[in-house]
């Protein structure tokens, strides 16, 4: 790799963001300077097919993740999934990201818990068509020995972040990274119960929430 912002590799993270809060921020800025990215891009899901829906709208979600980012380098928001109807396939956003970046490469962040279910998600053996995978793992946990990603993992896992620098997709990489313990579902109950989720998320997604009356 020269260095060269247009050969530099872009990470994505998807996600819900019900709402964005500081580990999801977090790790995205890790990400982008630790893996030396162009940028890394946050997609809140539309109608995410794999869970239940969220309780905000996509359209307020994606504010909450622009004013979360606001002046942050390095992290972009990307709502294309509000652009298409029907559920939030994954696979159809990569299939898209591939066409805009042609040979560039491109990092699917997933965490542990995520991965060990991609089996359940659309088309999920076409995803290293269009993208590398980026595992994100805690430091000092272990893979399970016996699952049905196991031999996916195998299969096609790199050893070194130089392999997946040299194609635009078709590997999976582990990266240690310690996570900031914070859900979505706490900053919820913290809301509805009338108490305040301050520090745990920035403040201008707190005064949207506010402005909105959401969670409540």
């Amino acid at each position: 790799m020269t260095g060269n912002l247009q050969q530099k590799p872009i990470g994505l993270l998807g996600g819900t963001f019900d709402p964005i809060h500081h580990g999801h921020l977090r790790l995205a800025l890790e990400l982008y300077e630790r893996l030396n990215l162009a940028e890394v891009r946050l997609i809140p899901s539309a109608n995410p097919p794999h869970r239940e829906s969220p309780a905000v709208s996509a359209e307020l979600r994606l504010e909450m993740v622009r004013v979360a980012i606001d002046g942050l380098q390095g992290v972009v928001a990307d709502g294309r999934e509000l652009m298409r109807s029907g559920p939030s396939y994954m696979v159809d956003t990569l299939k898209s990201i591939r066409e805009e970046e042609g040979a560039r490469p491109v990092y699917m962040i997933l965490g542990m818990d995520a991965f060990m279910n991609l089996h359940g998600w659309h088309r999920w053996d076409e995803l290293l068509n269009y993208a590398h995978i980026l595992l994100v793992r805690r430091p000092g946990k272990l893979l399970p020995m016996t699952h049905v990603m196991r031999g996916f993992l195998d299969l096609n896992r790199a050893k070194t972040l130089d392999e997946l620098q040299i194609r635009p997709s078709g590997k999976i990489y582990i990266e240690d990274i310690p996570p900031l313990t914070i859900s979505a579902t706490q900053i919820r109950g913290l809301l509805a119960t009338d108490r305040n989720p301050r520090y745990l998320l920035p403040r201008p997604v707190l005064e949207v929430i506010n402005t909105h009356q959401l969670y409540r």
